[in-house]
């Protein structure tokens, strides 16, 4: 998947959806990080924990219709963060928000890349 700002711009080149209860549950547990234009969107989510992880993200909380609520600047291993309202969590490198342009009120948009399975089920 690929997702987008509103007005086209890249936000996460390869995007994986976190939508069962294993793949919300596994996260990025045993990664030792991102590369740049990577990212996982977890749905249904309103809120997320960095324990055991080996390394600092962006949090970016959007409600259903992918509009961001809130931004989670890089953080760090050990902590957690939510948003109320938020039915869904883009996890991305640390840093990569602000380079990104993502802000609250920003709309985003999920396209698939060919050979993805569908974005809705």
């Amino acid at each position: 998947m690929r997702l987008l700002r509103d007005d086209g711009a890249v936000v996460c080149e390869r995007c994986v959806l976190a939508d069962t209860s294993w793949t919300r549950m596994r996260g990025l547990l045993g990664r030792r990080g991102l590369d740049d234009g990577e990212g996982l969107l977890i749905r249904p989510a309103g809120s997320i924990h960095m324990f055991f992880m080996r390394f600092p993200i962006d949090a970016v909380f959007l409600d259903r219709e992918l509009r961001i609520l809130k931004v989670a600047p890089s953080l760090k291993p050990w902590r957690t963060a939510g948003k109320r309202g938020a039915k869904q969590v883009l996890e991305i490198a640390a840093g990569e928000a602000e380079r990104r342009g993502l802000e609250p009120g920003r709309q985003l948009v999920l396209r698939e890349v060919e050979g993805d399975e569908p974005a809705e089920r």
